[in-house]
C-alpha cells in the first residue's frame, strides 16, 4: 500500500512529538510507532529537566554539561542546548505540563555533576507528564495522524535523498512517501540483559542508517545508570531509582551502612564505584538510603518510586533501597549537526537516535529530555522554512514483497552485531527480551 505524506516522523517519544507540533498545520504530518505511543524512554524519564536558571547560567551549565562529558561535547551544540533550555521549558507549559512550584515559582532540584539546582521536574514521574500533554496537543492537530503498532523497517531513497519510509502495521507493508522524513525511534536498550529502557526499544534507527550508509557516530558511548533497582529475577526492563533521590540527599552505603562514594559525581564514576564496591564486598548490589527524610516527605516529592518499590517489598521511608547499575542511555546515534540533519539529504534524527555532541562521553543528568525538545523543535523549524522547495521523490517499491518477519529480524542483528563490535567486553550483556 501507499501513502503520501508530508513529513514521515517514526517514534512517538518527546523528539517525535514535540517536532509534529512545530511544524506548520498546513503540512500533513505522520507519526508512527512500533509499540502504543506510551511505550517510549521519554515517558519513563522521572527526575526533570535541566534547564539555564538565568543568563548568568549559561555559562556554568555549559561547562557542567563539558566536564560530565569528558570534553568530548560538540561545544556549539552545547551552547544551543543552554541558549535555548528556557524557551523550549515555557512551550511545554503552554502544552498544559504543571512542573512543581514553589510559592508560584517553578521549582529546581539538584542532580549528579550539576553545580545548582536547575532542574525542573513534575514529582518523580516529569516524562510521564511531558508525553502525555505532548499527546493530548498531537491528538488536537487535524494534520497529524498516529499510527501506533507500525514498525519502520527501512527508509525509501533515490541516491543520497531519502523520500518515505517502508513500515509494517498488522503485516500488512506501507510504502511512506513522504518529503522529509525525522527519526525519533529512541536508543538501544532493549538489545542489553539489563537496561532501564523498554524491550522495544532496539536500535531499529541505527540500524537502519548502516544499512544505508548514513554517518554515525561513537556507539561505543554508552551509559550505564549508577541506580536501578536490585532484583535477583528481573522480568524485563530495570526499575530506575532516579537520581532525583540522591540530588535531595539519598546516602549509597555497603553492607556495612558505610558510605563509599560521593553520589553526585558524574554517572560513570558513581557507577564504577558501586560496581568495585559489589566486587569487594561479594554482593550484587549496593544500599541507597533515603530513610533520614520525613516519611510525608517522601511520598509526595517520589511517588511513583515509592509505589513502585512498595509493590516489590521495599518502604523507602523505612527500608533501604538495594540498587545496582543497569544500562540506561546512549549518547551515539546517528551523527546529525545543529538541525538534526542527517548526512542522507531530506533526513533528520532527534532525541536518543541521533548523536548531536551535546552529551560528549557521558551524558549529564536531565540534559536528555531538554536535547529532545531543542533539536527536534530545530529540525521542525528549517522543515518549515524549506518544504515548499522540495520536491518529492517516489522511491520505486521493490518488484518482489518484502517479508516484515525478515526485515525485522534483520535490523536487530545488524544492531546487535554493531554493537557487539564496538563495546568489546559489554558483549555478555547483550541481548535480552
Amino acid at each position: 500500500m501507499n501513502v503520501y505524506f508530508d513529513v514521515l516522523i517514526v517514534g512517538t517519544g518527546a523528539a517525535g512529538m514535540y517536532a509534529a507540533l512545530n511544524l506548520r498545520q498546513d503540512l500533513k504530518v505522520l507519526l508512527i510507532t512500533k509499540a502504543e505511543a506510551a511505550e517510549c524512554n521519554s515517558y519513563l524519564a522521572q527526575g526533570g529537566i535541566a534547564v539555564a536558571r538565568d543568563e548568568n547560567d549559561l555559562d556554568s551549565f555549559v561547562e557542567d554539561t563539558l566536564k560530565a562529558g569528558k570534553y568530548e561535547n560538540n561545544v556549539e551544540a552545547v551552547k544551543v542546548l543552554a541558549r535555548e533550555s528556557r524557551e523550549n521549558i515555557n512551550q511545554l507549559i503552554r502544552y498544559g505540563v504543571e512542573f512543581d512550584r514553589e510559592h508560584g515559582d517553578l521549582q529546581y532540584t539538584r542532580e549528579g555533576a550539576h553545580r545548582i539546582n536547575r532542574i525542573v521536574h513534575c514529582k518523580d514521574q516529569t516524562g510521564k507528564k511531558v508525553t502525555e500533554a505532548l499527546y493530548k496537543e498531537v491528538k488536537r492537530r487535524r494534520n497529524i495522524t498516529v499510527f501506533e503498532g507500525t514498525c519502520l523497517i527501512d527508509i525509501l531513497r533515490v541516491g543520497n535523498t531519502c523520500c518515505g519510509g517502508i513500515a509494517v502495521k498488522n503485516g500488512e507493508v506501507f510504502f511512506i512517501h513522504s518529503k522529509f522524513v525525522l527519526l525519533a525511534s529512541g536508543g538501544i536498550g532493549g538489545l542489553f540483559k539489563n537496561s532501564t529502557n523498554y524491550c522495544s526499544v532496539t536500535g531499529d534507527g541505527i540500524a537502519i542508517a548502516l544499512k544505508n550508509g548514513i554517518k554515525v557516530k561513537n556507539l561505543n558511548y554508552i551509559q550505564i545508570h549508577p541506580t536501578a533497582f536490585y532484583e535477583e529475577a528481573p522480568n524485563g526492563r530495570r526499575f530506575l531509582i532516579s537520581e532525583a533521590v540522591r540530588g535531595e540527599g539519598g546516602k549509597l552505603i555497603n553492607k556495612n551502612k558505610e558510605r563509599f562514594v560521593d553520589e553526585l559525581l558524574p554517572r560513570d564514576v558513581v557507577s564504577k564505584k558501586i560496581f568495585e564496591e559489589e566486587e569487594k564486598t561479594h554482593m550484587p548490589y549496593v544500599g541507597l538510603d533515603i530513610t533520614f527524610k520525613p516519611a510525608a516527605y517522601l511520598v509526595k516529592r517520589f511517588p511513583g518510586i515509592y509505589r513502585e518499590c512498595l509493590k516489590k517489598g521495599v518502604d523507602i521511608t523505612r527500608n533501604v533501597i538495594p540498587v545496582t547499575p543497569a544500562q540506561h542511555y546512549f549518547m551515539g546515534g546517528i551523527e546529525v549537526d545543529l538541525y538534526a540533519q542527517t548526512s542522507m539529504k531530506n533526513l533528520f534524527a532527534c532525541g536518543e537516535v541521533s548523536c548531536t555532541g551535546v552529551h560528549g562521553a557521558n551524558r549529564l543528568a536531565s540534559n536528555s529530555l531538554l536535547e529532545a525538545l531543542v533539536f527536534s523543535r530545530r529540525a521542525a523549524k528549517l522543515i518549515n522554512s524549506t518544504i515548499d522547495f522540495v520536491n518529492r521523490l517516489d522511491a520505486k517499491a521493490p518488484d518482489i514483497p518484502l517479508n516484515p518477519d525478515i526485515e525485522q529480524k534483520r535490523n536487530r542483528e545488524i544492531a546487535i552485531q554493531k554493537f557487539k563490535e564496538v563495546i568489546g567486553g559489554l558483549k555478555s550483556e547483550l541481548v535480552s527480551c
